[in-house]
Formats: C-alpha cells, sequence, structure tokens
C-alpha cells in the first residue's frame, strides 16, 4: 500500500515546516481515553505517551488516563462521541473503531471524530504455552487431533482476535473454541496457566511472559518479518520470528494506533495535538517503546491519515463480513 513510504514523506515535511507554537493550549488536565481493558495494548501505550509528554514537558498541563473498556470498548466510543467540542479529550484508537460497530450495531461512525494522527501500526502473533507444540506445523497437527477444540485466547468478541482465530481455521483446517477476555493481559494469563491453548496477542501484550520463558511466539501475521533484531530473549529476537506466511498459513493483519480528539474542536485545537503528537515520536520514551513492544512506527496526518483510514476501515469491513461477524 506504500503507507511506509507516505509516512516518511509527510514525516519529512513535519520536521521541516514545524510550527513553533503560539495557538491554543489545554488549560486543564487532558484525558487520553482508552478503549480497553488494564494492562492491554492500548493501556500501555497511552501510559508511554503519558510518561514521555511529562519527561519531557511537552505539554504545560498534566495528561491522566482514562480506561472504559466496558461493553467491549463500545463505552469509550460513545463517550468521545458524546463529548463534542471537548478537547481536553482524546481517545487513542484501533481497529475497534471500525469492528465494533460493524459488530455490536452500536451508533458510532469514526468519521464524526477529529482524526489527529496515526502513530504506529501493531502486530499480532500467534503465541502458544512453551510446553506446547514448537512450531505452527506441531501447533496445527496437534490442534487437528486434539479430541476438542483448541482454546483460543483473545481480547473481546467479533474483533480482531477472533476475527484471526477464525481465519487460522480457514486456512489450517483445525478448530479453535475462541474466548474472550478483558485484555490482552487476562489472555497471556490464561495461556500461562494453561487455561487456554494460543492466542494472538500483540507483542506488547506477551512480552514478559514471553522473556520469563512461559509462552512461545510461533508466527507473526505479517507479509515480513519484525524488523528488530535486539535479543528479547536468551536466544531470540522479534526478527527471529518466522512469519505465518513462511510457516504455511498465509494471513495477514496489521492493527493501527491513531490519536482522534471528539468532533467539533477548532482546527487550531487539533493542530495542537498534531504538534504533540508529532513531539512525542520523536522522544526517546516512543523509540524505546516501539522497539520493545515491537511496532512499526509511522506518523501520519491530514489528509494521508484519512485516506489510510478509508482503506484500513475498507479492509476491516471485509474480513468482518468474511468472518460473519457483521450484525444483520
Amino acid at each position: 500500500m506504500g503507507h511506509g513510504m507516505k509516512a516518511a514523506v509527510v514525516l519529512a515535511a513535519a520536521l521541516c515546516g514545524a510550527p513553533a507554537f503560539a495557538g491554543w493550549e489545554p488549560t486543564k488536565p487532558v484525558e487520553i481515553v482508552v478503549a480497553a481493558g488494564a494492562g492491554g495494548a492500548s493501556d500501555q501505550m497511552a501510559r508511554m505517551m503519558q510518561a514521555a509528554i511529562q519527561k519531557n514537558n511537552l505539554m504545560k498541563q498534566p495528561i491522566v488516563v482514562s480506561l472504559k473498556g466496558g461493553a467491549s470498548g463500545a463505552e469509550a466510543l460513545m463517550y468521545m462521541k458524546s463529548s463534542e467540542g471537548d478537547a481536553n479529550k482524546v481517545l487513542i484508537a484501533y481497529s475497534l473503531i471500525y469492528m465494533l460497530p460493524l459488530s455490536a450495531k452500536i451508533p458510532f461512525n469514526w468519521r464524526e471524530l477529529t482524526p489527529v494522527s496515526v502513530i504506529a501500526l501493531d502486530q499480532f502473533v500467534l503465541w502458544d504455552n512453551s510446553a506446547g507444540p514448537k512450531t505452527v506445523k506441531e501447533f496445527v497437527a496437534a490442534a487437528k487431533a486434539a479430541s476438542s477444540p483448541f482454546k483460543m485466547g483473545g481480547t473481546g468478541s467479533k474483533r480482531e482476535d477472533h476475527v484471526l482465530t477464525v481465519f487460522l481455521e480457514q486456512k489450517t483446517g483445525a478448530k479453535f473454541s475462541y474466548l474472550p477476555y478483558k485484555s490482552g493481559g487476562e489472555a497471556a494469563t490464561q495461556l500461562v496457566g494453561n487455561h487456554t491453548e494460543s492466542n494472538v496477542n500483540n507483542p506488547s501484550e506477551n512480552l514478559e511472559v514471553w522473556r520469563a520463558g512461559q509462552v512461545r511466539p510461533l508466527c507473526v501475521f505479517d507479509k515480513e518479518r519484525i524488523s528488530y533484531t535486539s535479543k528479547v530473549t536468551d536466544t531470540q529476537s522479534w526478527a527471529d520470528i518466522p512469519t505465518c506466511k513462511e510457516e504455511g498459513v498465509d494471513v495477514q493483519y496489521l492493527m493501527l494506533r491513531a490519536m482522534f480528539l471528539p468532533g467539533k474542536v477548532t482546527p487550531e485545537q487539533q493542530a495542537f495535538y498534531v504538534d504533540l503528537f508529532h513531539k512525542v515520536t520523536q522522544t526517546a520514551e516512543y523509540k524505546d517503546y516501539m522497539e520493545k513492544q515491537a511496532l512499526k512506527p509511522i506518523f501520519l496526518t491530514g489528509k494521508d491519515m484519512v485516506q489510510f483510514l478509508e482503506e484500513d476501515d475498507a479492509i476491516n469491513k471485509s474480513l468482518m463480513t468474511e468472518a460473519g461477524f457483521v450484525a444483520k
């Protein structure tokens, strides 16, 4: 799709022409709204940004992280929708913004919010317990031979993790029983405790249990391997994880991480946050987080961001339709 190239162009333009800000700025604490539970990838990213903003004095007002994961994240979306004109709330969004309105028929459309910036793309990895199969081939064979369907843990229902589970079934012929949890952190705990056989958590959600030798990454759902080569465990880096396609399962999916303001804010308010999150992407905290949590750095704003969202929306709608998750 050439998003990486576009991002580089946008970033170069932003670096050359980043204005010194003299316009609007918040006069009270700013809330980063998370549409998920504690310990998941969105919560972790929000807290990294909170730390980067405070540590580097990027804003005079304090920033607070507000978890609104109720009703599978619908609580956060409706909260943002009902906050028109309030530039002290900013949503850290992911593919939920396309998927939840389709599966749950909630009266929400991301176009009602004000786009600020796409700040990263997140990976998905197929993980099993370290005592389980060592390769995708062995894992699929074990799932097919099992007397009852393998349990696949994930965040929420009819969302990214669930969609990937359906596509794994379609591509491999194995059967899975999908168990929805409140967050990727909870899905990780269930896998470590052998209550599930696998999950498709984002790298950040399984990082600590991988490092502790409790889970094993089998493959990454991307067309190329993760680029980071520093060792995460004693023997492996993110780059050592094969793609699922290399392992014979051609399923690819990347999730956006993007910032939105409520609708009906002013252009000056939007510009303040575009500048703020651009500065965040230049911090050591952001760069360190991207590598440690194996995210793809990207920075899109304005027309490039809207074009990306429209394309991403179409991809997600097509996946949801194919998986049979669109509410009638």
